[in-house]
């Protein structure tokens, strides 16, 4: 049985392109001076693009995992887990976002389970008491990202209804 989650009224902070770029190329920097990692794991579906981002940056090989949740406030489930390649090898294992920590807590047991050399983890934004060992940027403020505000609807780009403040 899922918990519940209070509905918790936050400030909302909008996040664009070029803001988010520069918190990837600052979290690829910080993860660089204190930690070698042999692969960049993203946790799809949005994990997965500071993921690109962060490997690219370090050269580093690139593998996703996906965790999902069937309906909102539900815990977080594992779809696809992570690949047996990670096995010995020194992994990072990121997320855009991190509150509660319980996608994060899954997907490092989901990686334990293959038996790496090490795992840590990183984060865009830390918005929760929940501490990941690298994270680029830290708010209470609801996170509003450049692929949430934004979606393609019969060939437009269009602005998504009910996400981000207004303009």
């Amino acid at each position: 049985m899922p918990r519940s989650r209070p509905e918790v009224t936050r400030d909302i902070l909008e996040v664009d392109w070029p803001f988010f770029g520069e918190l990837c190329r600052a979290l690829a920097l910080h993860v660089a001076r204190a930690y070698d990692p042999e692969v960049i794991v993203g946790i799809a579906k949005a994990g997965v693009i500071p993921a690109a981002i962060i490997a690219s940056l370090l050269q580093r090989e690139l593998a996703t995992i996906v965790i999902g949740r069937p309906r909102d406030g539900a815990d977080p489930v594992l779809i696809a887990g992570p690949p047996e390649s990670l096995r010995g090898r020194r992994v990072l294992l990121v997320d855009e976002t991190c509150d509660s920590g319980d996608t994060l807590k899954l997907a490092i047991h989901a990686v334990k389970a293959v038996r790496p050399k090490d795992v840590r983890t990183a984060v865009s934004f830390q918005t929760g008491k929940w501490s990941p060992d690298f994270h680029a940027f830290v708010t209470e403020k609801a996170i509003v990202l450049p692929w949430d505000r934004e979606v393609v609807l019969n060939g437009e780009l269009v602005r998504r209804e009910g996400v981000g403040g207004e303009r």
